[in-house]
């Protein structure tokens, strides 16, 4: 199959976006080669600044355009801001003589999705949460190809394909990599392990339930591997000779070997981490963000109702939840099994690949 020769990718803003843009971006480039053109978008003011360069792709920045959520004053500026956008973002894809835009929402994706229904350049539009954002709900109506990393999002012509992950995660072997990434972290190679994380910085309710059960948890063998964050350091566990392992760090840099050494997760459910629990195999308990419209809820679901983990309201997180329902699963090794084959099961690993397939696809028709 050939494909583009130019490709603008849209997703700056929160790692959510840039990840799944980077991944496709990965995978483009392997199909591509180094003849390929690949331009990101992104502000000023978003993780794309530090996240792409070091993937080394091109990245251009252009003027956000924030959409107020309820009517306000700012409201009145939003035309304004979107005139200047699409005009600075259209430049872009006349530079880099565009053959197609992909976006995955955010400030970034409305003006590239007006920038490029002005110049003519089709539209390939990503969703990764279940419930789409107004950028990319626009988009859907004049994009070309509509994919969506949950099944069941309510999208405009939506196909299921999956979320891009990238590669150290999607081709990982846990089995393989689990006594080096256990021996990494200094956990004991044959214990049960509780990994437990909140995102890059952390989450206060995971941190606190975890340390009050740590007693209980290790006390019953099962050792623990917990990202508390960079800014909490007053989680602390104080280290027990008689007991199993309680390792606390402020942040994973490698989350593959933490995948590969865990057997269970305490984690929230954004929509990049779902998916690459589910792609790894890797079951959980998740605890879905308690502000917002309820996405992160929607985005565990699919894995829960495929038997591959367990749905958790963050008012009813504690350490009695987690020593009554977790300790359990954690010291059963076959019901461990049985809630790892069915994450799997709920997996997409090949988002990637899929999504490569439609963007050539879209601009072979062209």
């Amino acid at each position: 199959m050939s494909g583009p020769r130019s490709v603008v990718l849209a997703g700056g803003g929160t790692g959510g976006h840039i990840e799944p843009m980077l991944s496709l971006a990965d995978a483009l480039r392997r199909r591509g080669g180094p003849d390929l053109r690949i331009t990101c978008l992104g502000t000023a003011r978003g993780m794309e600044t530090r996240l792409v360069p070091a993937r080394g792709y091109d990245l251009r920045l252009i003027p956000p355009v924030p959409l107020p959520r309820k009517p306000t004053p700012d409201l009145l500026r939003v035309p304004g801001r979107v005139r200047r956008s699409v005009a600075e973002t259209r430049a872009v894809l006349d530079e880099v003589a565009a053959d197609v835009v992909v976006g995955f929402g955010g400030y970034v994706a409305l003006p590239a999705y007006l920038a490029a229904k002005r110049a003519g350049v089709p539209v390939v539009v990503h969703e990764q949460n279940a419930l789409p954002g107004l950028a990319n709900r626009i988009g859907a109506r004049i994009a070309a190809r509509v994919a969506v990393t949950v099944p069941g999002t309510p999208l405009h012509r939506g196909e299921h394909v999956g979320m891009p992950l990238r590669r150290s995660i999607s081709t990982l072997d846990r089995d393989a990599l689990r006594a080096e990434a256990r021996s990494t972290f200094g956990l004991d190679a044959d214990r049960a392990t509780l990994l437990v994380f909140g995102g890059s910085q952390g989450a206060q309710s995971l941190n606190r339930a975890a340390v009050a059960a740590a007693d209980a948890l290790t006390d019953a063998g099962v050792q623990v591997l917990h990202a508390r964050g960079p800014k909490n350091t007053g989680v602390v566990v104080p280290e027990r000779a008689d007991r199993a392992p309680y390792v606390v760090v402020d942040y994973l840099e490698r989350m593959d070997l933490a995948y590969a050494a865990a057997d269970l997760a305490l984690c929230r459910s954004g929509a990049v981490t779902v998916a690459e629990l589910s792609a790894v195999g890797l079951p959980a308990a998740f605890v879905p963000l308690p502000i917002g419209n309820g996405e992160q809820r929607r985005n565990a679901l699919p894995v829960i109702d495929a038997g591959g983990g367990l749905l958790v309201e963050d008012a009813d997180l504690g350490p009695e939840w987690i020593t009554g329902t977790l300790l359990p699963l954690l010291t059963d090794p076959a019901a461990l099994a049985a809630l790892a084959r069915h994450a799997a099961a709920a997996g997409v690993p090949d988002a990637d690949v899929r999504l490569a397939d439609i963007v050539c696809e879209v601009t072979e028709k062209r």
